[in-house]
């Protein structure tokens, strides 16, 4: 597998793949990605930024994964607890794996190279949030060593969990 940059030539792959995730979202009553976001607007977003990777095997994109050096407005305050550190930090956002790819190792694959990209940029650890009805998120974050720090709210007032990953050797 081979993780690289996206381009707007991925775009149609990419959306087919947040498709199936927000449908496996719908089915499990996770009201998360239901709102229409993540869409085609937000995916061009992230390319032109240089956020977004995608997950790239035998020709074939698997995965998506949007992972942002500056700091998050929406993790500028956090409740009912504390982030482990105050250093530099990725956030991973809108990873999704294509739905023949899940429980492959696939997106632990991405937070290893999300864990080399950060030492790369100088940042001391990652975060991600999720939805607190996302069990299967709640259980893949903490499977790869990320610990639960608390309660962030998004810019739209929805409530998430909020994780960090520590790293060492940055």
């Amino acid at each position: 597998m081979n993780i690289r940059f996206s381009s707007l030539n991925d775009l149609d792959q990419i959306l087919a793949i947040v498709a199936q995730a927000q449908k496996w979202l719908k089915e499990n009553k996770i009201n998360q990605w239901q709102n229409g976001y993540p869409n085609k607007e937000s995916i061009e977003q992230d390319i032109a930024a240089k956020y977004c990777y995608v997950a790239v095997e035998g020709g074939k994109i698997i995965a998506t994964v949007s992972l942002v050096v500056e700091p998050d407005i929406n993790y500028f305050k956090i409740y009912e607890g504390k982030w482990l550190t105050d250093n530099k930090y990725i956030s991973i956002h809108r990873i999704a794996v294509e739905q023949s790819y899940k429980n492959t190792q696939t997106a632990s694959q991405i937070i290893n190279f999300a864990q080399e990209l950060a030492k790369s940029k100088n940042c001391g650890s990652l975060r991600v949030d999720t939805h607190e009805d996302n069990i299967a998120m709640q259980k893949f974050v903490l499977k790869n060593k990320f610990t639960y720090c608390g309660i962030i709210y998004l810019q739209d007032g929805a409530k998430r969990l909020a994780y960090e990953k520590v790293l060492t050797n940055i």
